[in-house]
Formats: structure tokens, sequence, C-alpha cells
């Protein structure tokens, strides 16, 4: 049964990532890629563990791909910008 959930879990990361393409700023993308790598753990029988433990696990690794994918393809300069003065002045 394993094989089909880890199956489940893959479709799930595709229809994030088809989520991303609609709201700018990696809002799923970390998510995406997390349920993405927990369905090929839970293919490959790597991981076992319950649901509550699935899910604590893909919550950490959904931080990790987030941060990592804004330090790499994060900000670029010019693209935030910083007011130091009042517009109404």
């Amino acid at each position: 049964m394993n094989w089909l959930n880890g199956w489940l879990w893959i479709v799930l990361s595709l229809v994030l990532a088809v989520l991303e393409l609609f709201a700018p700023g990696w809002v799923f993308m970390g998510l995406a890629a997390a349920v993405g790598l927990m369905g090929i753990l839970l293919l490959t029988g790597l991981w076992s563990a319950g649901l509550p433990m699935t899910l604590v696990a893909t919550a950490l690794l959904s931080g990790l791909a987030w941060y990592l994918l804004r330090r790499v393809a994060g900000v670029k300069k010019g693209q935030v910008r910083i007011w130091d003065r009042d517009i109404n002045d």
C-alpha cells in the first residue's frame, strides 16, 4: 500500500507545482518539492513512519526547500525598494 501512497504524494506535488504557476513568489514551490521528495521516499520504501511523522518531516523539508530556493534564486538586486522618505512630504 505504500507504493499507492507514494504515487498520491507525487500527484499532490505536481498539483502544488501547477498552483505555483498562478501564485507568484515561491508560495507553493517549497511545499511541492518536499511533497515530491516524500513521495519518492515512500515509493522506494526508505520512509515507513506513520502519517503524523510523515507530515512533520514534510513540513521540515518544505521549510528547508523554501529556504534553499530563496537563497539560490531569491530576491534580485533592485527588486525590493526601500522608501526613505514619505510620499506626502
